[in-house]
């Protein structure tokens, strides 16, 4: 009963939300739309939460909204493309990935742990249920662990960027100060626009240390958004 509760109350909510947006009320649709994705988070709410933060002028919290959107479901071309738009108009660029990071993109992040377990129980399987049960050893039983091992190469570096990858942030807020040390008083190394990527490396009290293409430094947690939500 308390499961059929709170789907209800993400539907309500869901629904709140879009009458608000098509009512042109985008500030109490990105409300309802951010109670929905942190109660239960989904692709298309997080999308439609982006839209209402664009909507709103809030560039850095729609860039977050459609990020996440992406990491739970690398197939959602609507909020890709308004990435790509949003980058174009606000002038940011996006996340630099390494190559395992940009692997783990292709297939939604469960996907890879399943394939990663899967695929290597299979090779094992397939090289020792022969001598199990005690039957000859055919050639597609070699073909079948063959590719096992081939899949599990593949879905480990992808698995491994999934947490990497979870790392990397986006900066929330207009002209964020990246600062040298976490304190108010630290001396500022720059301005970060909304949008911006950033890595997080270590967080101290309400500061978080990042990584960004232009320094190195700490900005206020409440500045920075993940990729994961």
């Amino acid at each position: 009963m308390a499961a059929q509760g709170a789907a209800a109350s993400v539907d309500g909510l869901f629904q709140e939300g879009t009458a608000a947006y098509r009512a042109g009320d985008y500030s109490r649709a990105a409300r309802a739309f951010g109670e929905a994705a942190r109660r239960q988070p989904a692709s298309g709410t997080l999308q439609n939460l982006g839209n209402a933060e664009w909507q709103n002028g809030r560039t850095g919290p729609a860039i977050v909204a459609w990020e996440q959107a992406l990491w739970l479901n690398p197939f959602n071309r609507a909020a890709r493309n308004n990435l790509r738009f949003a980058r174009k108009a606000a002038q940011v660029e996006a996340p630099d990935l390494s190559w395992d990071e940009v692997v783990s993109t292709w297939l939604p992040i469960d996907c890879w742990a399943w394939m990663t377990g899967a695929s290597l129980w299979l090779a094992v399987g397939m090289a020792l249920l022969p001598g199990i049960l005690r039957r000859r050893k055919a050639s597609w039983h070699q073909a079948v662990a063959a590719l096992g091992i081939m899949v599990f190469l593949l879905s480990v570096p992808a698995h491994l960027g999934v947490h990497t990858r979870a790392r990397i942030g986006f900066v929330a807020q207009k002209d964020a100060l990246l600062r040298l040390t976490p304190t108010q008083e630290g001396q500022g190394l720059a301005r970060l626009g909304a949008g911006e990527p950033a890595r997080w490396v270590r967080a101290r009290g309400p500061y978080v240390l990042v990584r960004t293409s232009r320094a190195v430094g700490w900005i206020e947690r409440a500045q920075l958004g993940l990729v994961c939500p």
